[in-house]
């Protein structure tokens, strides 16, 4: 009688050999969860990695520069250009303006590269004491636009206080720095194309047609 009741609860061996393949895909979904998991967390560290190392880059090759306007003499003063950044730049465009206009009032254009930690100066007396008039006291601001990694970028306006009297410069002392850092210079309408300094000046220019009367084509010469 006893035995009949162990045999009773005994499982036939094929049951056992059916539940193997059963508890193999419990255990390999297990261990895929845990593995997803981890790939997650490598990819989020990776990411934020990435993140980290893009910022540092930009920091370090962002086009940065810094202008300054100094009195030099009571009819003249400079522009000061320094490029604060790594990466070097080509000087496109140079404004100013008083505060109290929209436009800028001269405009001044350049083609000259600036390397990374040099200054780049400039008179522009005449073009100040032009924006400012005879008689001017207030500020006054400087803005240029230059190519940085084959895009244009534009810097904020940097301002001064000008004092001038019978038109002569008494004072020209920078007031603050600029809020925001240079822009990229967005083309709207059309897809932003990069100027080379070389072109093909043949390139545009039409095939001629090949005639195939020789003989009309030696007198049209001729004449």
């Amino acid at each position: 009688m006893h035995m009949q009741t162990v045999n009773s609860f005994r499982l036939p061996f094929t049951t056992l050999v059916s539940y193997i393949p059963v508890i193999a895909t419990v255990v390999t979904t297990f261990f895929s969860v845990i593995l997803a998991r981890a790939t997650l967390r490598y990819v989020e560290a990776t990411d934020k990695g990435l993140a980290l190392a893009r910022e540092e880059f930009e920091r370090e090759w962002s086009p940065d520069l810094h202008i300054k306007m100094e009195r030099v003499s009571a009819t003249e003063a400079k522009v000061i250009v320094t490029n604060l950044a790594k990466t070097s730049v080509l000087l496109q465009l140079l404004q100013l303006r008083k505060l109290s206009h929209a436009m800028p009032f001269e405009r001044c254009r350049l083609n000259d590269p600036l390397v990374g930690g040099t200054t780049w100066t400039q008179e522009m007396g005449k073009r100040i004491l032009a924006c400012t008039s005879e008689e001017f006291e207030g500020p006054i601001a400087a803005a240029i636009t230059f190519y940085a990694a084959g895009r244009m970028y534009r810097t904020d306006w940097f301002r001064s206080q000008i004092q001038v009297r019978e038109g002569r410069i008494v004072s020209l002392e920078p007031s603050n720095m600029p809020t925001r850092r240079v822009r990229q210079v967005e083309r709207k309408g059309q897809p932003e194309r990069r100027r080379e300094f070389v072109q093909d000046v043949t390139a545009d220019v039409a095939p001629e047609k090949v005639n195939d009367k020789p003989a009309e084509s030696f007198f049209v010469t001729g004449a």
